[in-house]
């Protein structure tokens, strides 16, 4: 995985098991969770760095940049 090739991370709190969980859109099945924000993105970084690495053991091309459409809502 080069240093310039970025995922969009969704990270979401649940209250109900004290975890942050860590969805990669553009990867589907890539997901992860940490007890703190910052276990859970690094978490997220070998996640990411695991699926690239089986993609391209498989000869599979990575999804392309802007596969993933994020929408922010308020609430």
């Amino acid at each position: 995985m080069s240093a310039t090739t970025r995922f969009t991370a969704v990270i979401s709190y649940d209250p109900g098991e004290h975890v942050y969980n860590v969805d990669v859109p553009s990867l589907p099945g890539c997901h992860t969770w940490g007890r703190t924000k910052r276990e859970a993105f690094r978490h997220a970084r070998e996640a990411i760095a695991a699926y690239v690495e089986a993609m391209e053991a498989a000869g599979q091309p990575l999804p392309p940049p802007g596969a993933v459409s994020v929408l922010e809502v308020s609430a």
